[in-house]
């Protein structure tokens, strides 16, 4: 059976950034590279990799994207056994281990540049509610209605990302603290409406 030009793009398309994410490993090409630099230290051209992904951009928000899609699976498999307050808490160790500062770094360096171009990121803005929607079902689990079960989850994960955004610009502002507060206010007392309701 032959494939497609389209399979063999895809194909194609896969194999390279399988060799980008074992050539960075956890880390991410550092955005003031070039697209010529990370040819070179994956042992490709830079032809291919603007073929396959546009731009320096483009290869970082791959290679992102797949890194998270990783690590949201293992997250996804440990909240089959979890409660809300246990998956928020391995989120959190997940992204704030060492070795993950440069993925997250680049993670906001890439929702930088997709909040100017939205439609050049459109497959990685999609994948921003992946989280939440994990989330959402522990907390209908645990018996919170759905739409109070996806604002919660909403609210948890925007929570984090601004944690983790702090912890990358200033390190010592012991965000595991708040954390623990963002549990303590979903765990307990009623939050005050930020807008007038009916």
């Amino acid at each position: 059976m032959a494939l497609s030009s389209t399979e063999r793009t895809g194909d194609a398309r896969e194999r390279l950034l399988a060799r980008l994410l074992d050539t960075f490993g956890e880390a991410l090409p550092p955005p003031g590279v070039s697209l010529r630099e990370i040819a070179a230290r994956t042992g490709t051209s830079h032809a291919l990799l603007r073929y396959h992904f546009g731009s320096l951009s483009g290869v970082l928000a791959a290679v992102l994207g797949a890194q998270r899609s990783r690590d949201n699976e293992a997250l996804v498999e440990a909240a089959q056994q979890s409660t809300f307050d246990d998956l928020v808490v391995a989120i959190w160790r997940t992204y704030t281990r060492p070795e993950q500062l440069s993925r997250v770094r680049g993670f906001f360096h890439v929702v930088g540049l997709a909040a100017y171009d939205p439609e050049s990121f459109r497959e990685f803005i999609d994948s921003l509610g992946d989280l939440t929607g994990v989330l959402a079902s522990l907390a209908e689990r645990e018996g919170v209605d759905a739409e109070e079960a996806l604002t919660t989850a909403s609210v948890t994960i925007a929570a984090i990302r601004g944690l983790l955004l702090q912890e990358v610009l200033t390190p010592a502002a012991h965000s595991e603290d708040a954390v623990a507060l963002i549990l303590r206010m979903r765990g307990g007392q009623p939050v005050p409406r930020t807008r007038p309701g009916p």
